[in-house]
C-alpha cells in the first residue's frame, strides 16, 4: 500500500473509520457499473411494440400537432424546421 493509506488505517479511530469507509464507498461504486443492459435472452422483451417510445401512433400525432401549434415550429422528430414557422 502507499504510505499515505498506510498512515490513515494507523491513525486515530475516526480517521480509520473514514478510510474503511471510503473504501466501501468506492467497491460499491465500481460495483454499480457491472449491469449495463439487458442480457441477449432478455431483448425479446424490449422489442415489443407496447415498449417503444411512443407506441400509440395517434398519440404521438396529437402530441406533435400540440407542440407546433404552440411553438410555431414543425418537427423536432428527425425531419427539418425551424422554429420560425417557415418551412
Amino acid at each position: 500500500m502507499s504510505p499515505s493509506i498506510c498512515s490513515a488505517l494507523a491513525g486515530p479511530p475516526r480517521v480509520r473509520l473514514l478510510a474503511r469507509a471510503a473504501a466501501v464507498l468506492t467497491v460499491l461504486a465500481l460495483g454499480a457499473c457491472a449491469n449495463v443492459g439487458p442480457k441477449p435472452w432478455e431483448r425479446d422483451l424490449m422489442a415489443k411494440p407496447e415498449m417503444m417510445l411512443d407506441a400509440a401512433a395517434i398519440d404521438a400525432a396529437i402530441d406533435d400537432h400540440v407542440y407546433f401549434s404552440k411553438e410555431g415550429a414543425t418537427g423536432g422528430r428527425g425531419f427539418g424546421g425551424g422554429g420560425c414557422g417557415c418551412n
